[in-house]
């Protein structure tokens, strides 16, 4: 067996999951406006590669830790509609049916949380996710981060963790791809076999370029 495993934002879609969804609950009422420059001061932390992850997150989990599940979850219902499908690219899905059609297990690695990500990844029929996870307590978002956020590093940690979990590990698989986009994911990238740079990052793409890394676009 092999292991397929791909990146969300500005990778399997056209755009930031992340960002789009501060920029949703604005346009919904939900969040005020002043809510936006702090967003892309986080989105350009992230593209430089020097993103407080967990300031990051607590940040994105305050409108969930201020508005019950059922309100959050109608919500994105609504975002997944305006937002989601509308950046899920006809290659992106092809290259999922690619590997599912070949036996591959899927997983969606992602360091945006899995409150907004779980249902995307459900749409492209991915079945396993690994996320950021937004700590709750009885169904409800405390606003605080659970365990390693899945970024940098920690995606190499979360994916390890979650492979011991099945009584796996990298090595247990013929070969392992790793679609991405960013220079974030440099670490995974380097821990697999097959590392695919897609509509890279001008960090990641000349890296590959060096290292003789594919390159593909999903656009």
């Amino acid at each position: 067996m092999q292991l397929a495993l791909f990146d969300l934002d500005n990778t399997l879609l056209n755009g930031d999951s992340d960002y789009q969804w501060g920029q949703f609950l604005i346009e919904q009422g939900v969040l005020d406006s002043s809510h936006t420059a702090k967003n892309l001061q986080f989105y350009q932390d992230y593209k430089d590669g020097n993103l407080d992850i967990v300031a990051f997150m607590e940040f994105q989990f305050r409108p969930l830790a201020a508005h019950p599940r059922s309100q959050l979850d109608a919500l994105h219902k609504l975002y997944m509609e305006l937002k989601v499908r509308p950046m899920m690219t006809d290659k992106s899905r092809a290259l999922v049916e690619q590997h599912r059609a070949n036996g591959d297990l899927l997983v969606v690695i992602t360091a945006t949380n899995s409150f907004v990500t779980a249902p995307i990844a459900t749409e492209f029929g991915v079945p396993h996710l690994i996320a950021t996870e937004p700590e709750h307590i009885n169904g409800e978002f405390t606003g605080h981060v659970s365990g390693i956020p899945s970024f940098k590093e920690g995606k190499v940690t979360r994916l390890n963790q979650w492979l011991e979990s099945r009584g796996q590990a990298l090595s247990s698989f013929e070969t392992t791809w790793f679609y991405s986009d960013s220079h974030n994911d440099l670490p995974l990238m380097q821990a697999v076999d097959k590392p695919i740079a897609v509509n890279a990052d001008p960090i990641l793409a000349e890296y590959a370029k060096t290292h003789g890394w594919p390159a593909m676009s999903l656009r």
